[in-house]
């Protein structure tokens, strides 16, 4: 019957030192108590607690946690109610702060959350409020890591998510954009139809230069043809009138070489005469004393005719 007991009590006793022995876990802690003060905070590791003396008071995380608030009907400054929500992404640093230093800590960050939230809107118009969630969401972090700092919080980042005015101002301002949007579009068609006229009226004076430029180039090439043609022309008959000359010039060389008399040099003047004439339209004067030899050279001619 000992035996038993004393088995009994040393079962219970090695449940009562098991139950005592903790395993904290990584990126967790313990805030531990003893007699209902504050003892110590147990990080990653084995821990034993002093049975009936020491408790583990909170467990906390300390990974970054996300909370993500309902819409809040938030007023701007010009009267206008907007439903906001927002996301907070926070994590615990102390932990000793975080049990003690505020009564349920995740309501006072939501309460704390849409009161900031209500005072920087209502310092902002509603077009500000929609192109200024950069701003916001800045200042409300500011704002609430502060506040949070004594209770062990820190406040990472803050975004709004969704921001919806009423259903007549959003009916407005999609009419607003649509209008926006048209005047952009006739706009841009606008700029499009002058660019296009523009390079028109570019390629139109482009072709007309380049036509100038080869009605120039052919005018100069037809000048430059007729100059030497004119050229080749007046080297033809000066050429034609230096061997009509030197042909003169070598029968009378041949006459003077045969002592010619007077009358055969009158004769083959007028021979020349006539080769210079070249059969054209020419008007030729004979001196008075060479006709009679003229019409005795016709007369030999004639008789030779026969």
């Amino acid at each position: 019957m000992e035996l038993v007991v004393i088995g009994i009590i040393v079962v219970i006793l090695l449940m009562i030192v098991i139950s005592n022995i903790a395993v904290v876990q990584q990126s967790r802690a313990y805030v531990i108590e003893r007699l209902g003060a504050f003892q110590t905070v147990w990080g990653v590791g084995l821990h034993f607690k002093v049975p009936f003396i020491d408790r583990i008071a909170r467990r906390v995380s300390l990974k970054e946690q996300v909370l993500d608030y309902p819409p809040q009907p938030v007023i701007t400054k010009d009267n206008v109610t907007m439903q906001i929500d927002t996301v907070v992404y926070f994590s615990i640093t102390d932990p000793k702060l975080y049990t003690y230093g505020v009564e349920h800590p995740m309501a006072a960050m939501e309460t704390l959350t849409a009161t900031t939230l209500r005072n920087i809107i209502g310092d902002l118009e509603l077009d500000q409020t929609l192109t200024s969630r950069d701003i916001i969401n800045t200042k409300m972090r500011a704002i609430l890591d502060e506040a949070t700092d004594p209770w062990g919080i820190k406040v990472n980042r803050v975004e709004l998510k969704n921001i919806l005015p009423p259903a007549d101002i959003q009916s407005s301002m999609e009419k607003q954009m649509k209008a926006e949007r048209d005047r952009r579009q006739a706009i841009l068609q606008a700029e499009g139809q002058k660019k296009s006229a523009i390079l028109i009226a570019e390629g139109e004076r482009e072709s007309a230069i380049l036509k100038a430029d080869a009605e120039k180039q052919a005018a100069i090439l037809k000048a430059e043809a007729e100059k030497q043609a004119a050229i080749l022309k007046a080297d033809g008959e000066a050429q034609a009138i230096m061997a009509v000359q030197k042909a003169l010039a070598d029968s009378l060389e041949m006459l003077n070489e045969k002592a010619p008399n007077e009358s055969v040099l009158k004769l083959k003047a007028i021979e020349a005469m006539q080769k210079v004439a070249d059969g054209k339209a020419t008007k030729i004067i004979i001196p008075s004393e060479m006709q009679g030899i003229v019409g005795l050279a016709n007369g030999i001619v004639e008789g030779t005719k026969e």
